[in-house]
């Protein structure tokens, strides 16, 4: 595996996780500590700030650069998560189902193309777990009512095909 192919993986990886920060961000915004999801959504924010900071650090150490997106995801992330969140918690939920929908098929691709190479044992060990997590946190937006979200096929849809254009743009740029 190349080096460019292993410093893609990371840039993306942190530009996603980022995001997802952001979006928690703008959910609580809108929220609060009142809403129905309120702790379970802090709780995957939490989560996800652990996992944005463990790539922050691995982009330092391997001096790889972030993606030039940043100033995009952020907004756009805080509004994804505001705007579900306007739309009720229910929304918030399926956004999240939606988000790590895509992530657990990216993390898996991830998975498998480092193990099929052998390549870089320590960003896979990293994967694997905050896949994992990630996996909790799509199951418990199913269990906190996704599904019931206002349009949920068309929104789902919508924001998984957000997060795979995301994917490919934060590889590159």
């Amino acid at each position: 595996m190349e080096k460019r192919e292993l410093q893609r993986m990371i840039r993306v990886d942190q530009a996603g996780e980022f995001g997802a920060t952001r979006i928690y961000e703008g959910q609580l915004a809108v929220m609060g500590d009142r809403g129905p999801h309120s702790a379970e959504i802090r709780h995957m924010a939490a989560q996800e700030a652990e996992h944005r900071a463990k790539f922050d650090a691995l982009l330092v150490r391997r001096g790889v650069r972030p993606t030039a997106l940043h100033p995009f995801w952020s907004a756009a992330g805080y509004a994804l998560g505001a705007g579900t969140a306007l739309l009720g918690p229910e929304a918030a939920m399926a956004c999240t189902a939606a988000v790590e929908t895509e992530i657990d098929k990216h993390y898996s691709d991830q998975l498998d193309r480092l193990e099929a190479t052998g390549a870089d044992p320590e960003l896979a060990e990293m994967i694997e777990a905050f896949r994992a997590e990630e996996r909790e946190h799509l199951e418990s937006a199913m269990a906190n009512g996704a599904e019931r979200a206002p349009a949920y096929p068309l929104l789902s849809g919508v924001i998984r095909l957000g997060c795979r254009i995301a994917i490919r743009l934060s590889e590159r740029v």
